[in-house]
């Protein structure tokens, strides 16, 4: 039997949101068997729980935000992710503001702060949803399409392809192929950072966005070069935060994916729109 996992302690963080720059403290907590990933927004005068699912993402401008009887929670793709590459089922994660902390801009504070607390195995199967026919969602025509794809497969592979005309980026690996059974997660993925364009900065924070973001936590570009002083954590770091971005993205569909995932430009959008014509087709998969 393949075993669900929740943690084995609490653990907590203390970190600002990238785009509302809002100091944020998360407690993650242990979970029962087929609870699946719960965030409880604990600073409103009635706490509401906020279950994850395809069904509860309600915005995918810039980042995935999940939302439950009028509550929300921001950027919840980095820390979804590491749980998705660590294998995490259950698990409470209260938070004290509509955004989860940016933390380094990837998701290897959340791998850390997941294996510092233990992950431990609960008496009770994993239950995965199989695709058993192929699903496409597309956008755009000719230079300016974009799609995202799901396959049968025999486990969890992801192959991701960029496109962006920018000379820091294309002189880096495009394209990233990432298999979850034979990787490492926390080595090949979770180090990888967001990333921004100078350009871009200025009209976001005039839209009360990227408040929180700078180069301690976020790959900075202006029209020719990586600002960041340390460069960049591996040679193809961009293509590869965009497989961390939708592991984050599709884990939220509640549980984990027997499928081959790949894309071309796809972001939040996209690989939210691909799980819910997944799960508008009962026969294309099932749990």
């Amino acid at each position: 039997m393949l075993a669900q996992h929740t943690l084995k302690a609490l653990t907590r963080a203390v970190g600002v949101g990238l785009h509302s720059g809002q100091r944020v403290e998360l407690t993650l907590r242990p979970a029962p068997a087929d609870t699946g990933i719960v965030f409880r927004r604990v600073d409103l005068p009635e706490p509401v729980d906020i279950p994850v699912s395809a069904e509860a993402v309600t915005d995918t401008r810039l980042a995935s935000t999940i939302s439950n009887a009028g509550a929300r929670v921001h950027t919840v793709e980095h820390l979804m992710s590491a749980c998705a590459g660590l294998g995490v089922d259950n698990l409470y994660i209260d938070i004290t503001a509509e955004e989860v902390p940016i933390l380094d801009g990837s998701a290897s504070s959340f791998v850390y702060l997941l294996q510092s607390a233990g992950i431990v195995a609960q008496n009770a199967p994993r239950r995965f949803i199989r695709v058993k026919q192929p699903v496409e969602v597309r956008e755009g025509e000719g230079a300016g399409v974009k799609w995202a794809r799901l396959a049968p497969y025999d486990g969890y592979r992801l192959s991701f392809e960029i496109e962006f005309d920018h000379p820091a980026v294309d002189a880096t690996g495009q394209r990233v192929v990432f298999d979850l059974g034979e990787g490492s997660y926390a080595r090949d993925i979770a180090r990888a950072r967001t990333f921004g364009f100078t350009r871009d900065v200025e009209a976001l924070r005039a839209n009360g966005l990227a408040l929180g973001g700078g180069l301690d936590n976020a790959i900075v570009m202006d029209d020719y070069k990586v600002l960041n002083n340390d460069g960049l954590r591996y040679d193809d770091e961009f293509v590869k935060h965009k497989i961390l971005d939708a592991m984050g993205d599709l884990y939220l569909i509640g549980k984990p994916l027997l499928a081959e995932y790949s894309a071309f430009r796809s972001g939040h959008a996209l690989n939210n729109r691909l799980l819910r014509v997944l799960l508008a087709q009962p026969e294309a998969g099932n749990s």
